[in-house]
């Protein structure tokens, strides 16, 4: 990177990894087995081209939409991550002080290293929790109350880890590092079973959570319109297209890849986001034209919080929703309403 202030999310990125410790460092950008799919996610978006519009009328640019009802200022959703205290001492408050600013969305960890009462306290947009299903529904039911009373718009419950994938830069560097506390996690009831490596999850699991609250339910992890259509039939307000940022099953199909078909599987019937390899509003207007909801990003919200808080957060969304209106300038479009499939062409190779 260049001397001077930040451009874009690449420079965060190297920002980030001169400021943070090299076992962190490793956990955050890891991916499983030979990093396949976690190439492939980025490599995935440069195989789409646009096809832009000329002479339309794009003097305003408007990027607002909603999720689940909710209004946010763009198509953007932070997802989970952790562990967010690792990367800023303010952890998940710092972090959705600056998605507040910028008027998007956040997904908080479940297992966050702030509870999701302080983290909601401090939310001034839309507020969703993540779940990983515990061996005990006991447990799994109090965090979903604790979510419902701290005023969560959603349940996003993570469907592609039955087994943690294996990540080999990680397991040669994680005991160098002191990870944070999982706050939002102590005070449940204790656990009853043996720890398990993952959280498997199943159809009738969904049913049961879907049966305990009244909250929206998202799928996240799905990569089939087969497994789509069965989260509609199953009660899904939403699901999220996603290989878990590259790190559980190594040579999964990139998530772009996948968004048409579960686009067409749910058929409208459903809210659709999508998450891995976005650093560039192009890839935003990209996945949007193949029929996303909004976008979801991990990595650099770290990268952000990690170099300057909140501000940090802030400026890392700020530039996307810039990026994104400048794309959708230059490809005339400007309104979301106005994106759809014939903006874009597949390249050759």
């Amino acid at each position: 990177m260049s001397a001077g202030p930040p451009l874009n999310l690449f420079d965060y990125e190297a920002l980030a990894e001169a400021r943070l410790p090299a076992a962190l460092w490793d956990f955050f950008v890891d991916g499983a087995g030979d990093r396949i799919t976690l190439a492939e996610n980025r490599r995935a978006f440069d195989r789409i081209a646009i096809r832009p519009r000329t002479l339309v009328d794009v003097s305003r640019i408007d990027m607002t939409t909603s999720v689940l009802g909710a209004g946010v200022d763009a198509p953007i959703l932070i997802a989970p991550t952790g562990p967010h205290g690792a990367a800023h001492p303010h952890g998940e408050l710092a972090t959705i002080e600056g998605a507040g600013r910028a008027g998007v969305g956040m997904v908080a960890g479940s297992g966050s290293n702030r509870t999701i009462e302080a983290i909601a306290a401090a939310a001034t947009s839309p507020l969703w929790m993540q779940l990983y299903l515990f061996p005990e529904r006991p447990r799994t039911q109090a965090l979903v109350r604790r979510a419902e009373a701290a005023g969560c718009g959603a349940i996003v419950l993570t469907v592609d880890a039955p087994r943690f994938g294996r990540k080999e830069r990680t397991l040669r560097s994680e005991d160098d590092f002191d990870w944070p506390d999982q706050a939002n996690l102590d005070g449940l009831p204790s656990p009853t079973i043996t720890p398990i490596r993952g959280a498997p999850a199943t159809w009738a699991d969904v049913e049961w959570l879907t049966s305990i609250t009244t909250l929206p339910i998202v799928l996240k992890g799905l990569l089939t319109g087969a497994d789509a259509a069965l989260a509609v039939e199953h009660g899904a307000a939403g699901v999220v297209v996603s290989n878990h940022g590259g790190r559980q099953l190594d040579g999964a199909v990139a998530s772009i890849d996948a968004l048409p078909e579960i686009v067409a599987a749910v058929a409208g019937r459903c809210e659709v986001y999508v998450d891995g390899g976005v650093r560039r509003g192009t890839d935003i207007l990209k996945a949007l034209a193949l029929g996303a909801r909004a976008v979801m990003i991990g990595r650099p919200a770290l990268w952000g919080l990690a170099v300057g808080g909140a501000d940090g957060v802030f400026d890392v969304l700020g530039m996307l929703k810039a990026e994104l209106g400048m794309a959708m300038a230059l490809g005339g479009r400007p309104t979301l309403a106005d994106i759809d499939l014939t903006l874009l062409a597949l390249r050759r190779g």
